[in-house]
C-alpha cells in the first residue's frame, strides 16, 4: 500500500509558526517599550491608592470628618485657582511616575556570596558526613552542595538563618557527641552570638538548623490573668506553650505565651529551685513570685545575701516576716516546720470527722528563700541547725499542707544544697550565661538549643518536672528602692504592693520547755478567729517566730 504524503500545512507549516512566534515576541517587546511612561503611571496611582486607603483606615473615627472637610476644601482651592485642575493633574501624575519607577526585585536564589558561604559550610561538613567506602558520597571535596542543602535562608547581613542539611544514613546521629559535633561546628561557621535551635530527623536522615529571634524583655511585672495556685514564672516562645495571656508591654498591649507553673495539692512540682550567675535575675523571680502569691496567700521571705532586695515587701498585708539574719531565719523555719505539722493534723482529724478542711490549713503558705548556703556557712562557724534541715518538713509535706518553697542558689554554691532541697524541688530554672553541662546539671537534660555568651537579666530556661524544657524571659521585676530602676519599672512594681500595716503586739502563751516571753504578731492575719488546738507533739514555739496566720 503506498505510503499518502502529509498534508502541507503539517510539513512547511513550522517554520511559519517559529517566524509568526518571533513576529509576536518582537511586537510585545516593541509595545512594553512604547507603553512603558503608561504602565510606570499605573503602577504608580495603584501604590497611591493603596496608601491614601490605609490612610484613611488608620485615622480615628472622630478625625474622620474634620479631615475629609480638610480635603475637600483644598480641592476646592485647586479647582477655583487658574490652571489648577491642570497643575493638580500634573502633579498626579508626576508623583504617580515617581512612585511607580521601580518594581520589587523578587530574589529567586541565593546571591554571590551566599553561595560561597555555603560552599564553605559543604566543604567543612566533609570529614564528618563521608567516608572512603561510600561509593557515591553526599558529601565529598569539591562537591554540589545543592544536594545536600536545601531550604537556606540568609538575614540582611548574609548569615545563615535557617538551613535544611540532608546527611548520609550512615552518620551516628543517635550518638549525643556526634550530634554535638556538628552542632558546634554549624554553630561556628553560620555565625557566634545567636541562639540556635537544631531538629534532628533521624527517620529522614535530616538536620534542620534554625536561628530563634530573641525572647522580648519589655514585659515588666503586672497582674497576669491566671487563677489561684497559678504562677507565671516567665514567657517563652510562641510554639512551646498552648496558651498565652494578655500583657501590657513597653510597645502596648500584646499576648504572650507563659511559663505557668501549678502548686497545690494537685500539682506534681510543688517546689521550685532557680539557680544562677550573680546579677542573672533569680533575685527578681523570687520578688516576681511573692507579688504574685500575696493576694491569695501568706509570704514568709528569708535572705541570706542580707542585701535588703526585699525590703520594699517588709510591713505589707500578707507577709509574715522579711528576716535577713540567721537568728530570725531559724526561728521563722522552725515555725514553718510546725505550721506545717499543725496543717497535716488539723486536716487530718477533719477528714476523719467527715467536715471539710479548716480554712486556716488551705490558705496557701509561701517559704522564699534566697541564698540558703551563706546561712549554712554562718550557722557552721556558730555550731547552729543549718536552716536547710529545717526545710525537711515543708519539702517533704508541703503539698498537702498548702506549703510552697522557693529556692534561689547560685551555680557556685549549688553543691551546698542538702539531699531534701535537691530531691524535692522538681521544678528548675536556670537563669544567666552557663555552659549545657551547667544547665544539665540542674535540669536534668541539656538545652534544646544553644546557649549564647551573653544574656540580658532574668534569660534563661525552665523544666517543670519531667517536660520539656523552655526558653524563659523572667518579666521584669526590679527593687522600687534602687536608684537605678527605671521610673515605669518602679511603679509597676509599687502598684503590685499590698498596703502597709502597722505590726501590733501579742502573748502567747508558753508551753514546756519554753520561756514565756511575747512574740511579735504577724503583719496580716487573714480571718481571725479561736487559736487551734496545738498537736501534743508539735514542741515548743520558735522564740522571735511568725505567729501563725490564723491567730
Amino acid at each position: 500500500m503506498a505510503r499518502r504524503p502529509l498534508p502541507r500545512i503539517l510539513s512547511s507549516g513550522s517554520a511559519q509558526i517559529a517566524r509568526s512566534r518571533e513576529i509576536a515576541r518582537t511586537a510585545a517587546d516593541n509595545a512594553t517599550d512604547v507603553l512603558h511612561p503608561l504602565i510606570t503611571i499605573t503602577r504608580g496611582l495603584r501604590k497611591l491608592a493603596a496608601t491614601a486607603r490605609a490612610r484613611w483606615a488608620a485615622t480615628p473615627k472622630e478625625r474622620r470628618g474634620p479631615t475629609l472637610f480638610l480635603v475637600a476644601a483644598c480641592v476646592l482651592v485647586v479647582a477655583l485657582m487658574p490652571y489648577g485642575p491642570l497643575l493638580a493633574l500634573v502633579s498626579v501624575m508626576a508623583a504617580a511616575a515617581w512612585k511607580g519607577r521601580e518594581r520589587p526585585v523578587v530574589k529567586t536564589g541565593p546571591d554571590e556570596g551566599e553561595i560561597e558561604r555555603l560552599k564553605g559550610l559543604y566543604e567543612a561538613l566533609v570529614p564528618y558526613f563521608s567516608v572512603p567506602e561510600d561509593p557515591a558520597p553526599l558529601f565529598a571535596h569539591g562537591g554540589d552542595w545543592s544536594g545536600a542543602f536545601g531550604d537556606h535562608a540568609f538575614d540582611d547581613g548574609g548569615r545563615l538563618t535557617r538551613l535544611r542539611i540532608k546527611y548520609p544514613a550512615y552518620f551516628t546521629d543517635g550518638e549525643a557527641a556526634s550530634r554535638a559535633r556538628i552542632e558546634q561546628l554549624l554553630r561556628a561557621k553560620s555565625g557566634r552570638g545567636r541562639e540556635y535551635l537544631f531538629d534532628w530527623d533521624e527517620e529522614g536522615n535530616q538536620l534542620v538548623m534554625s536561628v530563634l529571634p530573641a525572647l522580648p524583655t519589655t514585659i515588666a511585672a503586672q497582674r497576669f490573668v491566671t487563677v489561684p495556685g497559678e504562677t507565671v514564672l516567665g514567657f517563652t516562645d510562641a510554639d512551646a506553650v498552648q496558651r498565652t495571656v494578655p500583657v501590657l508591654t513597653a510597645d502596648g498591649p500584646a499576648d504572650a505565651p507563659p511559663v505557668v507553673w501549678r502548686t497545690g495539692p494537685r500539682s506534681t512540682e510543688p517546689h521550685l529551685l532557680a539557680v544562677g550567675q550573680p546579677g542573672s535575675g533569680t533575685t527578681s523571680l523570687l520578688r516576681s513570685i511573692a507579688l504574685q502569691a500575696l493576694p491569695h496567700g501568706d509570704v514568709l521571705i528569708i535572705e541570706g545575701g542580707g542585701t535588703g532586695e526585699y525590703a520594699c515587701l517588709t510591713g505589707r498585708a500578707g507577709v509574715l516576716a522579711v528576716e535577713c539574719g540567721l537568728a530570725g531565719a531559724l526561728a521563722s523555719l522552725e515555725w514553718a516546720a510546725h505550721e506545717t505539722e499543725r496543717r497535716l493534723i488539723a486536716a487530718n482529724r477533719a477528714r476523719q470527722a467527715g467536715h471539710p478542711a479548716p480554712d486556716d490549713t488551705r490558705r496557701p503558705l509561701w517559704i522564699l528563700l534566697d541564698r540558703p548556703s551563706i546561712l549554712g556557712h554562718l550557722a557552721a562557724a556558730d555550731g547552729r541547725t543549718d536552716p536547710q534541715d529545717l526545710l525537711q518538713v515543708p519539702l517533704r509535706h508541703g503539698r498537702a499542707a498548702q506549703v510552697t518553697v522557693v529556692v534561689t542558689e547560685q551555680f557556685d554554691s549549688v553543691d551546698n544544697l542538702n539531699e531534701a532541697v535537691i530531691t524535692h524541688t522538681r521544678a528548675r530554672v536556670v537563669l544567666g550565661p552557663a555552659s549545657p553541662a551547667q544547665i544539665e546539671s540542674v535540669l536534668g537534660v541539656e538545652p534544646h538549643t544553644t546557649p549564647i555568651p551573653v544574656v540580658p537579666p532574668g534569660r534563661g530556661y525552665a523544666r517543670l518536672g519531667t517536660g520539656p524544657v523552655l526558653r524563659l524571659q523572667v518579666p521584669a521585676t526590679p527593687d522600687p528602692y534602687d536608684d537605678a530602676t527605671s521610673e515605669a519599672h518602679r511603679q509597676a512594681v509599687l502598684e503590685l504592693l499590698p498596703e502597709r500595716q502597722t505590726a501590733t503586739s501579742a502573748v502567747v502563751e508558753a508551753v514546756p520547755d519554753s520561756a514565756p516571753e511575747p512574740i511579735p504578731a504577724p503583719v496580716h492575719a487573714p480571718d481571725p478567729g479561736p487559736a487551734p488546738r496545738r498537736a501534743p507533739d508539735a514542741g515548743p514555739v520558735p522564740r522571735h517566730a511568725p505567729v501563725p496566720a490564723e491567730g
